[in-house]
């Protein structure tokens, strides 16, 4: 019988047990450590207390950079719809049931932060498949800040603390942003009411990112996957969020656990929107630019299974905070596209959680896949899994050793780059494409007169942090929202110029 992820690890629990130390040795006492007479030193040689001590010293690994701050829960994802006309995934088919772990967090916040904290919310998913761990990692927001993973970087630094003061500053990320101007569609969002969701449970999530679908005939589509809460959409407003963070920081974690412990089961419905290869070319956004979403009138959403969060960890740091996800862990029938972001994360992202847990992070039991692991990867701190002495240490080789089945085999995906040279730039733009086409959408067409009455303020309060002598910084805000509309540019600029001003400057 296959033991559920969410139990791999779990030490059986005896009560009345005795103490031990960590290497099983029966430990002489909880209470007191020994001393040289009743006011003497302590001998070294008392290792239970070297022991306490040193491995409390080690507890901590370091935190995720971005997404330190967030929780999770285990459970299991469905397929109900027939897709294989799209997709060879094996947990996609129709009827299959995949165990699997969700993991919710902000962006910018250290491990300590407040949940309610105006920020994008990580999304991340590891489904362990029969055909390995499949990954998704995405935000609550369908879209990002910037398109090309060189600026990743210096976008995060501009949302933590400065250097001389270890504050967070708002003149810092409206530096940015008013310099990024690709960033106006998803600063759209974030100021928005999405921009606090009420709890994680209430907040759509999306895998942002243009990725492929490979069907059994080798037929590739675009897709993009929307996971559309089944609780309703809900948001706090920030003096709502401001009173939270006072009273409860750990207000979203602390909602998801009580309400799996209670039963109240969080589910989402995933959907994809499917786009033809050989459309891409034409549409009117460059579809694998991560600031850009597809229309749902082009390209409508096609449901594909529920997803059902019903079991809690049983221990947050070895479940949750050792939980490593990547999109490098992809499976059959699924791959990755010209998106920059995308690409560069594949790098990124397994390159941190080798740097947080270690080499052999994928051994820990919350990653390890449920199918067969034949590598040659070899030794590592923290190895405590390894092949059979008699198999080959390396390839090729001619005792038997583990070698490709490219029939069984992902595909990373292919796609036409238009020439072989290597090209830096920006990605390419389509007929309808400016860097404030969809967030005017979203303002105008989309949000209703109160939503844009929310939205303004929130942009003002949140500018407002600026000092008033950040004149040109000021204006390039102004301007920045002026490109999106008039009348929402004008809204700001008199809520800043009526509200208190603050002190935040570039060069503090």
């Amino acid at each position: 019988m296959t033991v559920h992820p969410a139990d791999r690890g779990v030490r059986d629990f005896q009560p009345g047990s005795h103490t031990t130390t960590d290497s099983g040795q029966p430990v002489p006492n909880d209470e007191f450590s020994a001393q040289v007479g009743q006011q003497g030193p302590q001998p070294i040689h008392d290792f239970y207390l070297i022991e306490k001590l040193a491995h409390f010293n080690r507890e901590n690994i370091p935190e995720r950079l971005p997404h330190a701050k967030g929780s999770g829960a285990f459970g299991e994802f469905v397929t109900t719809e027939d897709i294989s006309d799209i997709t060879c995934a094996g947990l996609f088919q129709k009827g299959v049931k995949t165990p699997m772990l969700a993991r919710f967090s902000t962006v910018a916040g250290e491990k300590g932060s407040p949940d309610t904290w105006r920020d994008p919310r990580g999304f991340a998913l590891k489904f362990y498949t029969e055909e390995g761990n499949y990954d998704l990692v995405g935000n609550n927001t369908p879209i990002f800040f910037i398109r090309d993973a060189i600026k990743f970087p210096d976008f995060i630094h501009s949302q933590r603390r400065k250097n001389a003061s270890g504050l967070r500053n708002h003149a810092m990320q409206w530096d940015f942003w008013t310099l990024s101007p690709e960033s106006t569609h998803q600063v759209t969002w974030l100021m928005g009411d999405r921009g606090i969701p009420k709890t994680w449970r209430h907040m759509d999530g999306f895998g942002s990112h243009t990725y492929q679908f490979i069907n059994a005939e080798g037929v590739r589509h675009w897709v993009k996957f929307h996971f559309k809460t089944n609780q309703g959409i809900d948001f706090l407003t920030q003096a709502e969020a401001d009173k939270l963070a006072g009273e409860n920081a750990d207000y979203h974690r602390e909602d998801l656990y009580e309400s799996i412990k209670n039963g109240d089961y969080p589910s989402w419905d995933l959907h994809v929107q499917v786009m033809p290869v050989d459309e891409a070319e034409t549409y009117r956004y460059n579809p694998f630019d991560l600031t850009k979403t597809w229309s749902q009138r082009d390209y409508p959403l096609r449901k594909v299974g529920t997803m059902t969060l019903n079991r809690n960890p049983q221990n947050h740091h070895a479940q949750i905070e050792q939980a490593a996800f990547a999109p490098t862990n992809i499976v059959k029938g699924i791959g990755f596209s010209p998106d920059k972001m995308l690409l560069g994360r594949v790098f990124a992202y397994p390159d941190i959680q080798r740097y947080r847990i270690g080499a052999n992070y994928q051994q820990v039991p919350v990653n390890r896949p449920l199918s067969p692991v034949n590598s040659y990867s070899k030794e590592g701190a923290m190895q405590f899994e390894f092949p059979h002495p008699a198999q080959a240490e390396y390839h090729p080789n001619t005792i038997g050793g583990p070698s490709a089945d490219a029939s069984k085999a992902f595909d990373i995906g292919s796609w036409d780059t238009k020439g072989s040279d290597i090209y830096r730039g920006d990605v390419s733009p389509h007929a309808d494409d400016t860097d404030q086409v969809q967030a005017a959408i979203l303002y105008r067409e989309v949000m209703d007169d109160a939503a844009r009455e929310r939205l303004a303020a929130n942009i003002a309060g949140h500018v407002s942090a600026i000092h008033p002598d950040e004149t040109e910084l000021l204006e390039r805000v102004y301007a920045y929202w002026a490109a999106v509309d008039e009348g929402l540019c004008q809204a700001v600029k008199a809520g800043v110029e009526a509200g208190p001003r603050g002190n935040h400057r570039l060069q503090d």
